[in-house]
């Protein structure tokens, strides 16, 4: 959202131009605009990722930009991911945190601990710790390297004794495999004797261990983390093995005053579903899919969620990925579609509320659509805010080095420019949407037979109103710029959605269609027959069904570029195989990569011979985040800029080359080097894979969509609004049973056949009822199989109570 109150620059200009980044731990996966010359900057940006690995914090830094220098960090907010419940889907104001060394902590590592008796010549019986450093896993990488060691020491009432192990070079997945032995003197019983070293008690005694990544800068080496284990963990048995959570050090006694670094708004949305065998879902997911086919539809188990959901955009997300998923979406929006076409009195009002029907298109439309709005809109979108030219026509508002009939002329070869390629764009629109439109023209042309003209703004509702005129004034939104534009754009932008939408909905200029009068001046250019023309052109064209075939279109559709660093192929005999920046160019034709952005391409691969896409293993070249595009003579290694990034270029070159004649079967998750492959060390260049490709059936290259796990998203919105629909099951009883005024406490549903819609409640609710009960006997079993100080359940700093209290409760038991 927004930070506010943050420290002034130490200077006379005191203002700062800020950022914020999004990381999980430290490892940064998205970055928003930078907003110059203010301490409350404002970013209102969204960044929606699937999450690709495992980890313990998503935190977010504020960055102050350094032109000169390295930017600096003024403060972080941390969730842990245990936490992240807690502030789900609403806006909370975080306190920013110093940023420090000693703060910037992740990783864990694994520990065994033994505890011996040794007898002394003199009879003294002494206690003898051996402590094995194992290995450590996911340390962070401070300035491009990790070359970690561990120092451990144990600490008590009057002795403090250090150890170190031996440093690990460029790696953040040390190996150690190193013992220590520390002397720990304790009485054997109660009597009385005279010892020569000081007596201690084990309980007493702390082993710490804190590992550091081995600097050569005058600075000295850089705190990684470390963890404190009391002796008493032992217990009776005298060994302890288990994996610990790094911990930042304290920081050493001084004060910072927190309330001085200001604060950030977030709100975070996570979600993580358990997602059982298709079978367990086959009851629930055979209601929903049959909802089309119900009479009346508002009886059917899909529209209920829609009734009983809080809000309707809840219900639509997962309705329409699953039927998507089923290729039973235009079915479904019909029949609901249709059912409030009919409900309608008023042409005028047709899907103008946020009914399920217009969430479920709306979403379609996302899904679907995507690719056609970039290739219909990002072109101009780009040229609109790279050119920057002002385009302000309200008088009050215009600066006074504009001309307001200047700016009127550029805001008008703007908006008739996407005009332009709106309109000539319908053969591009995706099937799905044209089919879904003509069964709304059709619906609505039936039920409105005295109103010639809304049979297109039917149409026109969605796709002007809904999918370009948003896209025009959000195109961040839908990824059509990576930042959301600087207020100058932005208010370009939002005159030429104004227009656009108006121009869509074929409505005529009267000042009573404006608020404001210089936009009813400014629509007057626009008031000619041919603009109309054009609209209806165009919503015939897309609302005609299955007239057109997305696969024969032949121009190049972008799917996604970026920069990222890639190892030479060796297509040279005697050349370097080192690691460059190049930019990335993939579309529906081709894979490229480029020196820079817009210069020509210094490599093309035709996505017909891309064999298979996989992870590179890090061992390879000790980077992370590495894959590998699979060619028939040599694999392209490349590295992405960071976990999400890697992800998502391997999900859409994969979806992309799927359906390729040639594709691979298995492939070597590791390089090719010193003459042998890394894996299998098979030394033949052409040696068949040793390890299965992870490519599944093939996808269409839009929709990555999991039936099942759409299917628990809905299960869990069943079981959560089951108040609701046992509400719902006492209003059609008393529909049943009482033909008069409706009860105020049952008006909120739509139910227009009561018979049928208790009883598809009864099956809703017993198919949600059986998925609950082999949910509580999942969570039944993982808690009986959690093993706190196992690598998976590794012990923290909240945890170590719960270790304690399993250690003895085990005892007990063995007793």
């Amino acid at each position: 959202g927004e930070a506010k109150n943050i420290p002034p620059y130490p200077g006379p200009n005191r203002m700062r131009d800020c950022y914020c980044t999004v990381n999980l731990d430290q490892e940064e996966v998205f970055r928003t605009k930078i907003v110059e010359k203010s301490l409350c900057p404002f970013y209102g940006e969204d960044f929606y990722c699937e999450i690709p690995r495992s980890f313990r914090h998503l935190s977010f830094y504020i960055f102050d930009r350094d032109v000169f220098r390295r930017d600096s960090s003024i403060g972080k907010v941390a969730v842990k991911k245990e936490d992240l419940q807690k502030y789900h889907g609403k806006d909370t104001w975080f306190q920013l945190q110093p940023v420090s060394a000693d703060s910037e902590v992740q990783g864990k590592v694994h520990l065994e601990l033994r505890l011996s008796e040794v007898i002394t010549d003199s009879g003294v019986i002494n206690h003898k710790l051996a402590t094995r450093v194992l290995e450590c896993q996911g340390l962070p990488i401070i300035n491009g390297q990790c070359d970690p060691y561990a120092a451990v020491s144990l600490l008590g009432p009057s002795r403090s004794d250090a150890k170190k192990t031996k440093v690990k070079r460029k790696t953040n997945n040390p190996q150690f495999e190193e013992v220590f032995y520390f002397e720990v003197t304790r009485p054997l019983s109660y009597t009385k004797r005279q010892f020569d070293v000081e007596e201690e008690d084990v309980d007493k005694l702390t082993l710490r261990v804190d590992l550091w990544n081995a600097s050569n800068l005058k600075f000295g080496d850089e705190f990684l983390g470390g963890v404190r284990v009391p002796l008493r963990v032992l217990g009776q048995a005298g060994v302890h093995d288990a994996w610990y959570f790094l911990q930042p050090r304290d920081n050493g006694g001084k004060s910072v005053k927190v309330e001085e670094l200001g604060s950030l708004r977030l709100n975070i949305v996570y979600t993580e579903d358990h997602v059982f065998p298709s079978e367990h879902y086959t009851p629930l997911r055979d209601l929903l899919l049959h909802s089309a086919d119900v009479g009346p539809v508002s009886a059917s188990t899909a529209h209920i969620l829609g009734e009983v959901c809080r809000e309707k955009q809840e219900a639509a997300i997962p309705l329409v990925r699953l039927f998507l998923h089923y290729g039973k979406i235009v079915p479904f929006i019909s029949a609901i579609a249709h059912a409030e076409i009919n409900r309608t009195q008023d042409p005028n009002t047709i899907f103008r509320g946020n009914s399920l029907t217009s969430k479920c298109i709306d979403e379609t439309m996302k899904l679907a659509g995507m690719h056609y709005l970039q290739v219909t809109l990002k072109p101009i979108i780009d040229e609109i805010c790279t050119e920057h030219k002002p385009c302000e026509i309200d008088p009050v508002k215009l600066k006074e080095s504009e001309n307001l009939e200047t700016n009127r002329r550029t805001c008008r070869h703007y908006v008739d420019h996407i005009f332009r390629v709106i309109t000539t764009s319908g053969v591009r629109c995706p099937t799905v949407m044209c089919d879904i439109f003509f069964s709304l023209r059709e619906s609505a042309a039936i039920r409105f037979q005295v109103d010639p003209d809304v049979r297109f703004t039917a149409v026109s509702s969605f796709i002007f109103l809904r999918f370009f005129a948003p896209a025009i004034l959000s195109p961040n939104l839908f990824h059509l710029r990576p930042h959301h534009p600087d207020p100058a754009t932005s208010r370009t932008l939002t005159l030429i959605s104004k227009t656009i939408q108006t121009l869509g909905s074929l409505a005529k200029s009267r000042s009573a269609n404006f608020k404001e009068s210089y936009m009813a001046a400014f629509y007057d250019y626009f008031n000619e027959k041919k603009y109309a023309d054009a609209v209806k052109n165009f919503l015939d064209l897309i609302s005609t069904s299955g007239k057109w075939d997305q696969k024969s279109i032949e121009t190049p559709i972008m799917l996604k570029e970026g920069f990222m660093i890639k190892r030479a192929q060796g297509r040279n005999r005697f050349g370097m195989k080192n690691f460059k920046k190049r930019w990335f160019r993939l579309t529906n034709h081709e894979f490229t990569y480029h020196k820079t952005k817009g210069e020509g391409a210094l490599c093309s691969i035709p996505i017909e011979n891309i064999l298979a896409v996989e992870r590179l293993e890090e061992e390879s070249f000790r980077m992370k985040n590495m894959f590998q595009v699979i060619q028939p003579e040599r694999a392209l290694y490349i590295q992405a800029n960071n976990c999400v990034e890697a992800r998502d270029w391997i999900d859409i070159l994969t979806k992309v080359s799927q359906c390729n004649r040639k594709r691979l079967s298995t492939y070597h998750p590791s390089a090719y080097l010193n003459g042998h492959w890394l894996c299998c060390k098979m030394c033949a260049d052409t040696a068949p894979g040793c390890t299965p490709c992870t490519g599944g059936l093939p996808a269409n290259i839009q929709l990555d969509i999991d039936g099942d796990r759409e299917t628990e998203r809905i299960y869990s919105l069943f079981s959560t609004y089951m108040t609701k629909m046992i509400k719902m099951q006492e209003a059609c009883g008393s529909k049943s049973v009482y033909d008069g005024p409706e009860q105020e406490e049952y008006s909120s549903f739509v139910i227009d056949d009561p018979q049928e819609t208790y009883k598809t409640l009864k099956l809703i609710v017993s198919a949600v009822q059986t998925l609950e009960q082999q949910h509580t006997k999942y969570k039944r079993d993982k808690f009986k199989k959690t093993k706190i100080g196992s690598q998976e359940h590794p012990i923290g700093d909240k945890s170590f109570q719960c270790y304690i209290r399993q250690q003895s409760e085990n005892s007990t038991y063995s007793i």
